[in-house]
């Protein structure tokens, strides 16, 4: 029996995409990594700096990178750590440290929750710089609604999200990874070329002290929104191959440490040339404060876009995996092409109703950033190290742990309080599908 059911679990692995293909090179993990790293998130960081200040910011902004690598790093050792049996996603880790079952619970939420947010708040993303992009070519034609825009940028998902595995999406992948470096590298340089504004001014915008607050709470929200890739790490190492005398967690963190200095480099130079130069008027978008050059200002918009699409397919890869594999194991579903087909469909069609319905880009930002991006990203990975490796108390381990599961909570707590009250103050003029 033991042997039938390892079969049919063999089977499954085969067919469901995250685990189908593990021919990956370690540099398809770096693009990988780069693309589910550097999100729309960058372009919300000099809005975030000038929330915060210069003092702050730089330091919130140091402590993600440090603390997102140290936390990336326990992923990647803890993905073989039982010899001779992968964690291909990151509820079966979970489920090592905690439990069958409540390893599942506090797992599954938050992760289904995060990718789900993220491809809202990309398809939100896709939609308005798709918009941005005609109004800045064709300032004079008639207006067309966001809500347009979003479903001729979801047309695209409609066909990509049925390519079956990580590998097939390396290409959309690596696109993306470029475009990510081009559209951040275009918004420092056009800012730096723009020179600092003579009105410029670095104190808050809010003129209360409850506002300044709650703008400082948003700002970290974004900030942890920026750095959150680690949902989809597991999953992205399944696909490199692994033998005894070459685990596949050397490849990975080579991966991992050409991704993460390239995030830096995006990073760093457009959080803080692009305060520098607007200081506290900058939008929640920084491109859209660069109104000239215009044909730079467009073609920074469609390198969001293409990245955007290829971001919003590597989250989505593992939302297609746990539903699918969901409906195989529990409901008994045949694997088939109906079955992919059916799920993928409804998926992005569910994603776009929800972007098109809601699209308050900056709050939802903090919102999720806060809420589901922290625990994942921040202080999850600490905690099942805790419970799996159980460091000395007090020993270097155990209080780095302890720093960045406090920090992670910390910022769980108070994001997602700026996010709402963005979010509300958003929602009170607005109409729907305008």
């Amino acid at each position: 029996m033991e042997h039938e059911s390892d079969e049919k679990a063999k089977e499954l692995n085969d067919w469901l995409p995250i685990t189908k293909s593990r021919t990956a090179k370690w540099w398809y993990s770096s693009f990988h990594n780069v693309t589910a790293m550097v999100g729309a998130g960058v372009l919300g960081l000099p809005y975030a700096m000038s929330q915060l200040g210069w003092g702050p910011g730089v330091a919130v902004m140091v402590l993600s990178w440090i603390v997102t690598l140290y936390t990336l790093w326990q992923m990647v050792e803890m993905h073989e750590m039982v010899p001779g049996k992968r964690f291909d996603r990151y509820h079966e880790l979970g489920q090592h440290a905690f439990g069958e079952k409540l390893g599942l619970w506090i797992v599954v939420p938050q992760q289904l929750m995060v990718e789900v947010g993220v491809n809202i708040v990309y398809m939100i993303t896709g939609g308005n710089c798709l918009k941005k992009f005609h109004d800045t070519v064709c300032p004079d034609c008639k207006d067309i609604k966001t809500t347009y825009f979003i479903m001729i940028f979801a047309s695209v998902h409609f066909i990509l999200s049925h390519l079956p595995s990580f590998n097939s999406i390396a290409g959309v992948s690596l696109a993306a990874a470029v475009m990510s470096l081009s559209y951040s590298t275009i918004a420092w340089v056009a800012s730096a070329h723009k020179g600092v504004q003579p009105d410029v001014d670095y104190g808050p915008t809010a003129s209360t002290t409850t506002g300044r607050l709650f703008h400082f709470f948003g700002a970290l929200g974004d900030v942890a929104f920026a750095f959150a890739g680690h949902n989809v790490v597991l999953e992205i190492q399944a696909s490199i191959p692994s033998t005894p005398e070459r685990p596949s967690k050397k490849p990975m963190w080579k991966g991992v440490i050409v991704a993460y200095i390239v995030v830096a480099l995006c990073y760093f130079p457009v959080a803080l040339i692009g305060y520098w130069v607007f200081g506290n008027k900058v939008e929640d978008n920084v491109l859209l404060s660069l109104e000239k050059p215009r044909w730079l200002v467009a073609a920074a918009n469609m390198f969001v876009v293409i990245h955007v699409i290829g971001s919003y397919q590597v989250f989505a890869m593992p939302v297609f995996d746990m539903v699918e594999s969901f409906f195989i194991t529990k409901m008994h579903f045949e694997p088939s092409r109906i079955l992919r087909f059916c799920v993928r469909t409804f998926y992005v069609a569910l994603t776009m109703f929800l972007a098109m319905t809601f699209p308050f880009f900056g709050g939802l930002l903090s919102f999720f950033g806060g809420f589901a991006f922290a625990p994942t990203t921040y202080f999850l990975p600490c905690i099942i190290w805790l419970a799996i490796y159980k460091p000395r108390k007090f020993s270097l381990s155990w209080i780095a742990n302890w720093v960045c599961i406090v920090l992670g909570v910390v910022l769980m707590i108070l994001g997602p309080i700026g996010g709402l009250r963005q979010i509300i103050l958003q929602v009170k003029d607005y109409k729907f599908y305008s």
